[in-house]
């Protein structure tokens, strides 16, 4: 164990790999939560983050979208967000779509908790395809709802693949 991470519900969460470590990896997700100001804020931990968008997928959910503009990553790419972290993405001067998802080139962001699942879907779809996205969304999905769930979030995502 490297490091353990307390949440405000009492979950543990144990590291795998150092912050550092996410140079190396193929996919990125960067997720939210409360202390998403105090990290754009930190540059010790800022600088770790060292992303790389012509090589690797990367991902944001709802504040964590702040984070990659603040590292610069957007540039004139518009992005999604939730509603709270909406005027400091806009501050940093990235445009921010009202939809769920969004995505250019190799870069993803979705605003909501509960689009997370378009971010997962996108990054499924990007490295094994469509049909193996649409199942890992099915097994996800609420019972009653699995079709409508499945076709309401590809067909947030489509738009965004590679022919």
């Amino acid at each position: 164990m490297r490091c353990c991470k307390f949440t405000l519900n009492g979950v543990t969460v144990h590291a795998q790999s150092m912050l550092e470590d996410v140079a190396t990896a193929d996919a990125v997700i960067v997720g939210s939560g409360m202390l998403t100001h105090e990290i754009v804020s930190s540059p010790v931990l800022m600088t770790q983050l060292s992303l790389d968008p012509a090589r690797q997928h990367i991902a944001a959910q709802c504040s964590g979208t702040l984070i990659l503009a603040r590292l610069e990553l957007l540039g004139a790419v518009p992005a999604c967000t939730d509603l709270i972290t909406k005027p400091w993405v806009q501050e940093a001067g990235v445009e921010v779509l009202n939809q769920p998802f969004f995505a250019q080139n190799n870069i993803a962001t979705a605003g909501g908790c509960l689009a997370s699942s378009c971010l997962a879907a996108w990054i499924i779809a990007r490295f094994e395809g469509v049909d193996a996205a649409a199942k890992a969304l099915y097994y996800v999905a609420p019972v009653g709802e699995k079709e409508t769930f499945v076709a309401n979030a590809l067909e947030n995502i489509r738009p965004y693949l590679p022919a």
